[in-house]
């Protein structure tokens, strides 16, 4: 066998290509907007809040790059179908379609509520589902392929103590979802593929990172299980992110990337 050609630039070079990230101003979604910005794709940025859209934009044009937005969230067909038919018209096309949008709700299941079960669902599952659908039909009306990209968590396969289950459940739930998607738009050249981060620094994890007495026990405790010895950085997901939105995941589709330091594996 003679040595193959690859051209490495190629496989992750996602210039020019129109990509759609929704729950863009949370922690995942600026990572992303980030990644695929700074790779060169054309970017539409999808959130709830106006007002976190606009500062959102704001720091993407300080750092060059042009982002349409929606102040949407996957909520309904008509949500979905607005932030869908935003990016065509800004670029004619969609070609990655990232969905960065979810919530948590944590109680004790003896304490939790129906109806706030049913809202981490709905945020999670439900929204997740209606907006891959919107943008599916379209990928597959282009008829050249794309990329899903959906957001799990190491929540997804294991569970937690402290009173996470409608996460972990919405989570697995999630994990379903990128199976089922990816057996059945493979036909199309449709690659459909979930991140699952365990904790990275974030505004809502950075109480973890510092120096007090509880976020050092809490960290140390939580670090003998992870055996990267660290918490993660937004760089580490950049780099798995990039591979699921470009050619170089072409032959991968319904895997679940653990982005986690090895703390699923133990």
């Amino acid at each position: 066998m003679t040595l193959p050609v690859i051209n490495t630039s190629a496989l992750f070079d996602v210039a020019g290509k129109s990509a759609v990230v929704v729950g863009a101003t949370g922690a995942f979604g600026k990572v992303a907007c980030a990644t695929l910005g700074n790779a060169g794709a054309k970017l539409t940025i999808a959130a709830g809040s106006g007002n976190d859209l606009a500062a959102l934009g704001d720091e993407l044009a300080a750092a060059g790059i042009a982002a349409t937005q929606v102040a949407r969230r996957p909520n309904s067909e008509a949500d979905c179908d607005t932030i869908v038919a935003a990016a065509l018209a800004a670029y004619g096309a969609i070609d990655i379609l990232v969905i960065a949008s979810g919530v948590n709700d944590v109680a004790p299941v003896t304490e939790l509520t129906p109806e706030r079960f049913q809202r981490v669902m709905l945020a999670n599952v439900h929204g997740a589902w209606l907006m891959a659908r919107a943008a599916g039909r379209q990928m597959i009306a282009q008829g050249t392929g794309g990329k899903v990209v959906f957001t799990s968590s190491a929540r997804g396969k294991l569970g937690h103590p402290a009173g996470y289950s409608a996460y972990c459940t919405s989570k697995s739930a999630v994990d379903g979802m990128t199976k089922a998607l990816g057996c059945e738009w493979g036909k199309f050249g449709i690659t459909v593929n979930a991140i699952a981060p365990t904790v990275f620094r974030s505004p809502l994890t950075a109480w973890m990172f510092a120096d007090d007495e509880k976020a050092v026990a809490v960290r140390e405790g939580f670090l003998a299980r992870v055996p990267a010895g660290r918490l993660g950085e937004p760089e580490d997901l950049a780099g798995p992110l990039l591979f699921l939105c470009s050619r170089a995941s072409d032959f991968h589709t319904g895997h679940i990337v653990y982005a986690d330091g090895g703390y699923t594996a133990g």
